[in-house]
């Protein structure tokens, strides 16, 4: 701590040494700095304020049917873009300060000076309260500015808004029109492809697959009856292979009418039988023992008889009985049309069997389609359903937009209310002079001393043994006092009134005009 007072009094002593030189510079800087204050040209700065209501009646009562834009983000965007290029242009040419440029690169140099001094900010602590200024030597041109900063900011909301409208209404225009032929082409698809596969549509025809098992189902009941009724033919036809087509004529087989044709005590049993056995052969088949039991009756019937009838033509031969000759058997006659529709109801079946067959070949070839059809169908009705929904979607969409377009007609958008006009404060609001005059004089005195200090270290002096003995690195032998005289001291003393009296003329001059300033601003 010792060592570091030692060496702030060693500077400062230095530093004093060469204080005429330090002095000097301060003033020749400190003139200079305060000639410069005085010729800066004052600024005046014009202001503006502008509130933003954004919260009208309509709002809350059209939400969720008309589009509600984001003014603040609008708002934001405006005024970031305020200061650009296009409008500073603009705010030249409506304030004339273009006429003071003459070449394009005094003119671009001007855009940027405005692009950088206009300032446009929220008032903090006010919601959508917004402040406009600019500075410049000319009251009026600055006030100019402002005007035209702030026409500008509430035409390019409303012109945003309403070219933002523009171009969607005009988007949705479009979208619309192009979903509404997606929309035809995909009716017309669709109506074609009913037409095409009408009998396999899932709404207008019954499942081919249960179609084509209730086909097989029906196609092997009418088989079966196809079956039976074969069999009856068969049996029938055996029958009347047995059966002979005419019986011999004897006097007991004739009347006094013309006679009768003979007539077996086994016919009725036969025909009993024989009704039975087609009863059971639409039931069962021919391995049935029902069925295997009554044609063993028949037989045995048919056989009886048979004897009968050879014995009654033996008996009648011996007997010498004249007769007609022969006549036609009945049963076999009977057996003949029993056998017809027997071969027309086998026919008539066959047919049906056919016709099932058919059609179940046609559910069959159906069912395999179907599949194929149904994913076709499917993928139809999904694009049309999405081009309905979209277009559907846009159509609110455009009735949206044009609500939005009618409450901006109405007023009902956000509404600009200029709180306080474009003004110019009556006093400059710069230069601060007497604080840049202020600053002049500190940044002056700091120059003098460096300059004293600089000046010490290029022309050193010793003033006490130690720093020489440390600066040179040699030993001290011994030291020679100066002894000053009383003329050498009395000069000294005027110097240092001098000096003193200078270096507080200088600094009293700066206050004086420090004070002068200031009082001035607070009189004007």
């Amino acid at each position: 701590m010792q060592e570091i007072l030692q060496l702030l009094r060693t500077i400062l002593r230095g530093v004093w040494t060469y204080r005429w030189w330090g002095l000097l510079t301060s003033a020749f800087i400190g003139l200079a700095g305060a000639l410069y204050v005085m010729t800066l040209k004052d600024q005046y700065q014009a202001t503006a304020r502008v509130y933003v209501d954004t919260q009208t009646i309509l709002a809350p009562l059209m939400k969720g049917l008309a589009v509600q834009p984001n003014m603040q983000e609008q708002i934001g965007m405006v005024g970031r873009t305020l200061v650009s290029r296009p409008n500073v242009e603009r705010v030249m040419r409506t304030s004339d300060l273009d006429l003071t440029t003459k070449t394009p690169q005094e003119r671009d140099a001007m855009i940027d000076g405005l692009m950088k001094s206009i300032q446009f900010a929220p008032v903090r602590g006010a919601a959508n309260l917004y402040t406009i200024s600019y500075n410049h030597e000319q009251p009026r041109s600055a006030q100019a500015v402002v005007q035209s900063l702030l026409s500008i900011f509430v035409e390019s909301n409303l012109g945003n808004k309403r070219r933002d409208t523009e171009q969607a209404r005009r988007f949705i225009d479009e979208q619309i029109r192009q979903y509404e032929q997606r929309l035809l082409g995909a009716e017309s698809a669709l109506k074609d492809f009913k037409i095409r596969n009408i009998q396999m549509m899932p709404s207008l025809a019954r499942d081919y697959v249960t179609r084509a098992g209730e086909l097989e189902s029906q196609l092997e009941a009418a088989r079966l009856e196809l079956n039976q009724a074969e069999t009856v033919r068969d049996e029938l036809r055996r029958q009347l292979a047995l059966e002979p087509p005419t019986l011999p004529a004897t006097g007991m087989m004739f009347g006094s009418a013309g006679g009768s044709a003979f007539r077996s005590q086994y016919d009725d049993r036969i025909n009993t039988q024989r009704q039975r056995l087609d009863e059971l052969m639409l039931r069962y088949t021919e391995q049935h023992p029902d069925v295997q039991g009554v044609k063993r009756v028949m037989q045995q019937l048919e056989q009886l008889r048979a004897e009968e009838i050879k014995a009654e033509t033996e008996r009648a031969a011996s007997a010498g009985t004249q007769g007609p000759g022969t006549v036609s058997n009945p049963v076999h006659q009977q057996l003949r049309a029993s056998v017809t529709e027997a071969e027309v109801t086998v026919a008539s079946l066959a047919r049906k069997v056919r016709d099932y067959q058919a059609r179940l070949a046609e559910a069959q070839r159906g069912a395999n389609a179907v599949p194929e059809v149904e994913a076709e169908y499917q993928q139809l009705n999904r694009d049309y359903d999405v081009n309905k929904r979209n277009y559907e979607l846009l159509l609110a969409r455009r009735e949206s937009a044009q609500m939005s377009t009618d409450i901006e007609a109405s007023g009902g958008g956000a509404e600009f209310r200029v709180v306080d006009p474009p003004r110019v404060a009556p006093k400059p609001v710069w230069p601060n002079r007497p604080l840049l005059l202020a600053a002049v004089l500190v940044l002056s005195l700091g120059a003098g001393a460096g300059v004293a200090f600089l000046r010490d270290q290029l022309r050193p002096t010793f003033f006490d043994l130690r720093t020489l003995r440390q600066v040179s690195g040699m030993p001290i032998l011994g030291a020679v006092t100066l002894v000053t005289d009383a003329k050498t001291n009395a000069a000294a003393r005027r110097g240092l009134i001098a000096f003193s009296a200078s270096a507080l003329s200088y600094i009293g001059l700066f206050l004086a005009v420090m004070t002068w300033l200031s009082l001035r601003s607070l009189t004007t």
